[in-house]
């Protein structure tokens, strides 16, 4: 059985991943995903970054229709298959995740690496850039308000904004202030503290405050039924209530 062993320095364009097979080495510069070469059957993260396979694509609407190629919508959620050593520096750290956990990512490919193995679609991406662990396997929007956010992010329930000025005129979509005020529905971990290596730093926030957020911050996120979160990290909080 041969594996690849895949180190990773930074996000950015022309960043390079080692192979290694049977004691040689192949290099690959990342464009869109990076195809691992046939022989390969398994990838082994190194530090603290995670294996996920990509969650399937949904082809159908709730009601059944086919949607057409350019409708799709790339998935941003999978599970976990794979940690690495933990190794960051000098300091191994444990992880949070477990293999099995289904995950929710950022959409914008920045934060984790593309990959093909035999057809099949993973990502490599660090631990801490995990945005929170779904409740099950191929989850769905409904399920975002059982998400448990990662590291020192908050997931916020969102106030809606007023439909109705003060003097009675109805406001369109284009004119509503984005909210900037909502209820914690739950908090993660905590993350690293650089004083003390191995340990977290604790939340300040906690599961029910009022708090409220920088305008732009954060993965805003919406139930079928309407209900509209936000994942922030908790340096994103103004004040709480």
């Amino acid at each position: 059985m041969q594996s690849a062993v895949y180190r990773q320095s930074a996000f950015k364009s022309g960043q390079q991943a080692q192979l290694r097979k049977t004691g040689r080495s192949a290099v690959i510069v990342r464009a869109e995903a990076i195809a691992i070469p046939e022989g390969f059957t398994q990838i082994h993260p190194r530090g603290d970054r995670v294996l996920v396979k990509v969650a399937q694509e949904e082809v159908k609407t709730r009601g059944g229709i086919l949607l057409p190629p350019s409708a799709v919508k790339k998935p941003t959620s999978g599970d976990v298959i794979e940690l690495g050593d933990g190794r960051v520096g000098d300091e191994v750290r444990a992880f949070h995740l477990k293999k099995g956990d289904t995950v929710l990512y950022s959409k914008f490919g920045f934060m984790y690496t593309d990959l093909n193995l035999a057809g099949q679609e993973y990502i490599l991406i660090r631990e801490e850039d995990v945005i929170g662990i779904m409740p099950k396997t191929n989850a769905q929007a409904d399920d975002i308000p059982k998400m448990r956010p990662m590291a020192d992010r908050v997931l916020v329930k969102v106030e809606d904004t007023a439909d109705v000025t003060v003097g009675g005129v109805i406001l369109p979509e284009t004119a509503k202030e984005r909210p900037l005020m909502g209820t914690v529905v739950s908090l993660g971990p905590g993350k690293w503290d650089k004083e003390n290596p191995g340990q977290r730093k604790n939340m300040i926030v906690k599961a029910g405050d009022k708090i409220l957020y920088f305008k732009y911050a954060g993965e805003n996120m919406e139930t079928p039924d309407g209900a509209k979160y936000v994942v922030l990290r908790e340096d994103d909080i103004l004040c709480k209530a």
